[in-house]
């Protein structure tokens, strides 16, 4: 029997070797490698985690002083126009002409706005405080976040 060109092609080519060893060498350092990375990220969660629920800490602690400090100054607000009411109330009973009752309401109402502006003030300034005071652990975290995804 004679040999075709194929056969004697097919009998020339060689076929690398399996090296068993070599395979699960890659193996076991492919899976070091993800272990270790695996490691690293539940590290850095870890951490974030813990760093969110002390910045979450911190602003519920701080919305339940500033929620006091408003509550204080809605009382001390409602407190100061009831007994500003009252004391209107006194003075008409004591008022003597239409014209002392004509003076004393305008005094009354004059003297109520100028509270009234004087009030939403002091709110408008705890609010600001407050909502500051909030926001700044919260935004702290997220800064720090950023910076710690920008340098990786």
């Amino acid at each position: 029997m004679s040999r075709t060109k194929t056969a004697e092609t097919i009998e020339n080519v060689e076929f690398p070797s399996f090296d068993a060893s070599k395979a699960t060498d890659q193996i076991r350092a492919f899976t070091e490698k993800g272990v270790e990375q695996s490691k690293e990220a539940y590290a850095k969660m870890k951490s974030g985690a813990e760093e969110t629920q002390k910045a979450l800490e911190s602003t519920f602690e701080t919305a339940k002083s500033v929620s006091s400090d408003l509550s204080f100054k809605t009382i001390s607000a409602l407190r100061a126009n009831a007994e500003a009411g009252f004391s209107h109330l006194e003075a008409l009973i004591g008022a003597k002409s239409l014209s002392e009752v004509v003076e004393l309401q305008t005094a009354f109402l004059r003297k109520g706005f100028e509270m009234t502006v004087a009030q939403a003030k002091d709110f408008q300034t705890v609010a600001s405080k407050a909502a500051e005071d909030v926001s700044t652990p919260i935004k702290t975290a997220f800064e720090k976040a950023i910076r710690e995804i920008k340098a990786a």
